[in-house]
């Protein structure tokens, strides 16, 4: 065995043994999407007295968590977001009414002398108010603030007959500001309105009580024994008490964003998720092991090590798992056998290509050859998930991490643990004299029927490019006729799906909805007999009006899902996915043109925009919805067109390098026929997982995991029919000389026998 391949042994027993101890003692982070709970993100605004800025959300945010932690809440997440976004995760929180109450609350709490009934203060500086039975009252400056509020209790008083009170105690300085106040309104007339003190919160007052009989003018009360009266309930008293206690909002903060998943969703999620990838990945490796025998079940053992390595790393990175994470980690399993495929079918082709070269010659120069196809196919995969990550928002964020991740651990399990098993298979006598073991020996059915055939697809490159634009006049015609259905997440409102423990048809559902007042609400069904709500304006107190209308009709509604998203952040969305699009396009284009010629950058991402044309234009026939999650699928499909396409022009510019005197047309289409195998079988790997998602994925997965397979398809296609023609036909317009021959290395010195373990570099 070579130092190599020693080393490459070494360091991949090393990092599985580190990634099995990660997974057997750490447990993953799972997003709210996968355990339930309620997400919310919160725009904070400015105020009279204060800038919405960096500092004064990091103190919004602070006070915020006060309030959270007194709701009980198990784990909460509290994150600044850019200059003026809180976001906020509450897990298993599946109603989150009282939760929306207390947090946007701006809670501003004063004290104020009453100066009369009506009118204004007597300086012009105090403010009129109606008291808690409705009449007017001039209410002189705030005396204090709920910023000197030490500590707010709410109790039930019995022997007064007060009801529940909150009772306060002040800061030293303010308990102070406390005597002073009460001591100026005792020095008026029992029963006199200026004798009172007003406890506003947030512009309402919430309790004027009289200052009692037996403090004495210029006395007042002292700071502990201060009791807020108003009537209130239990919840009242105790929500009042919490928002006293938990501090003044420094800006007011409004809701832009807020999702609630139920717990079964979630447990379904992960199930459906998991069963996907167990399917999948053992209907990949079987694929995989039947074209490339014993080599194709290395590559299974290192398919193996590649799921235990992402996912060791996403735990031990503390990645939140979402569900779209979830779908990328499933989805880079069939990714994974990319670079699998372009090495074993490289070698395939140096071992019939050239007679009498060894198995681990031939292997060798397929890692060789194939390296500048998997880097650059990895590269503009990792360009995708970056703008997934930057541009995306909530889940996407975690399906851009995953899935760079998944791409990393791959290049690794391919580069690393594929290549120091099959080189040490490749050693053993048995393995390189029997043809039908090692799979690389053998040509493969697609290579041999192309071999036999002989076709010239490239021949009449203007025909192809027609069926490209009759396509694309097909998908055009849907985003014309039927339009794109945009979800919520770009468009603002609220979605809201509901199970029933009665089977409700829709149109009872509507009825109900309507004769509840929400006539507008668009009701359709979801998933397994689930009812779907949407309607562009919809609060928390209306959401819970929408379920008991609907229960009255099929019993108890159980909330599965929830989005709300406000009008200015769905604009917001829209207007960034579009330029995550643009921008996807243009740094293809740029990092293409560095690596090919222009022509072949051009034509690269003319086959994608084709690919993206036709994707939504098969959602707008077919309904589908448009949102995030496709959003995410969108540009994975933008990666895996450009690495498809990369594959065929790194190929076609090696052998024009070899040959600069062909036809361009003739070097094409040898270099499509030369890599057709490995575009089927690395799109059957991607097949195999992206139809285990969609039948076994659940509901929540399903139009994900469409959009990938449509995309995977239209991608295989596009790559060779697309690409091709357009740069073949750009070409003719170019001037720029063909690429420079690559120098082959110098024969050895010495002996001057060739060696047998030659990679057969020399051309």
């Amino acid at each position: 065995m070579t130092r190599a391949t020693t080393v490459r042994a070494v360091l991949a027993a090393a990092v599985l043994l580190v990634s099995v101890f990660i997974t057997l003692t750490m447990s993953p982070r799972l997003g709210l999407d996968l355990q339930g709970g309620t997400r919310m993100v919160l725009q904070a605004e400015d105020s009279e007295t204060a800038k919405a800025d960096r500092e004064s959300t990091d103190r919004t945010l602070e006070v915020l968590r006060r309030r959270i932690d007194s709701l009980g809440v198990t784990e909460p997440v509290l994150t600044r977001s850019g200059e003026d976004r809180i976001i906020v995760e509450l897990p298993d929180v599946q109603d989150p009414r009282k939760a929306a109450d207390v947090i946007g609350k701006t809670a501003r709490l004063t004290f104020h002398a009453v100066q009369g009934p009506g009118g204004t203060g007597k300086d012009g500086k105090g403010l009129t108010l109606p008291d808690e039975q409705g009449r007017e009252l001039a209410l002189g400056p705030a005396a204090l603030s709920g910023a000197g509020v030490k500590e707010a209790s709410a109790s039930f008083d019995a022997q007064q007959g007060a009801g529940w009170t909150v009772s306060l105690d002040f800061h030293k300085g303010a308990g102070r500001d406390w005597t002073r106040l009460t001591g100026e309104a005792a020095c008026h007339p029992v029963q006199d309105e200026r004798r009172r003190v007003a406890i506003v919160l947030d512009k309402r007052v919430i309790s004027s009580p009289q200052v009692s009989p037996t403090v004495s003018c210029g006395t007042g009360l002292p700071s502990g024994s201060t009791q807020i009266t108003g009537s209130f309930s239990a919840d009242e008293a105790r929500e009042l008490a919490l928002l006293i206690e938990g501090g003044a909002l420094p800006v007011p903060v409004e809701i832009v964003e807020q999702r609630t998943v139920g717990p079964t969703l979630g447990a379904a999620a992960i199930d459906a998720g998991a069963r996907a990838a167990l399917i999948g990945a053992a209907a990949t490796a079987l694929f995989v092991i039947v074209v490339y025998r014993l080599f194709g079940a290395l590559a299974a053992v290192a398919l193996a090590a590649y799921g235990v390595i992402s996912y060791a790393a996403l735990v031990a990175l503390g990645v939140t798992l979402t569900l779209p994470g979830l779908a990328g980690f499933v989805l880079a399993i069939g990714m994974a056998v990319d670079a699998n495929v372009l090495v074993f079918e490289r070698a395939r082709e140096e071992y019939a290509g050239r007679p009498g070269k060894s198995l681990r010659a031939s292997l060798a120069a397929g890692f060789k050859g194939a390296w500048s196809a998997v880097a650059d196919s990895n590269v503009t995969t990792l360009i995708a998930a970056g703008l997934l990550f930057f541009l995306g928002s909530g889940p996407v964020k975690g399906f851009g991490v995953t899935l760079a991740i998944g791409v990393l651990a791959s290049m690794f399990s391919a580069l690393v643990i594929a290549r120091a098993l099959t080189e040490i298979a490749a050693r053993s006598r048995f393995v390189a004299d029997y043809r039908g073991v090692n799979g690389i020996a053998i040509p493969g059915r697609v290579r041999t029927w192309l071999t036999r055939r002989d076709p010239q697809p490239m021949r009449f490159p203007r025909r192809w490019l027609t069926v490209s634009a009759v396509l694309i006049a097909v998908a055009v015609a849907g985003i014309v006729v039927r339009g794109v259905n945009l979800g919520v997440e770009f468009t603002g409102g609220r979605l809201v799906e509901y199970s029933t423990s009665r089977p409700v048809d829709v149109e009872t559902a509507r009825t109900a909805l309507a004769g509840a007042g929400f006539g507008d609400a668009e009701v359709t069904t979801a998933g397994a007999g689930d009812i779907s709500v949407r309607a562009g304006e919809l609060d928390n107190d209306g959401e819970h009006a929408v379920r008991a209308a609907l229960a009255a009709e099929g019993g108890e509604a159980t909330k599965v899902r929830d989005e709300l998203i406000g009008p200015s952040l769905g604009d917001e969305l829209r207007r960034n996915a579009l330029i995550a699009l643009a921008i996807a396009v243009l740094v293809q284009l740029a990092y293409l043109a560095v690596r090919f010629r222009w022509t072949f950058a051009v034509a690269s991402v003319g086959a994608l925009v084709h690919d993206v044309i036709i994707l939504v234009g098969t959602f707008a026939w077919l309904g589908r919805t448009v949102d995030g999650i496709f959003l995410a699928a969108l540009l994975t499909v933008i990666g895996y067109s450009v690495n498809d396409s990369v594959v065929v022009f790194d190929r076609v510019r090696e052998l024009w390098a070899k040959a600069r005197r062909k036809l361009l047309a003739d070097v094409a289409n040898r270099a499509v026929l030369q890599t057709v195998p490995r575009t089927v079988n690395t799109g059957m790997g991607a097949l195999f997982i992206l139809t285990a998602l969609a039948l076994l994925g659940g509901d929540s997965l399903e139009d994900f995991a469409l959009a990938l397979l449509i995309g995977v398809v239209v991608g295989m296609y596009s790559s060779v029919m697309t690409a091709v023609p357009a740069a073949l036909l750009l070409e003719r317009t170019s001037k720029a000389p063909p690429p420079a021959r690559t120098r082959a290395p110098r024969a050895r010195q010495g002996t001057g026998r060739r060696d047998p373990h030659d990679n057969g570099a020399r051309v």
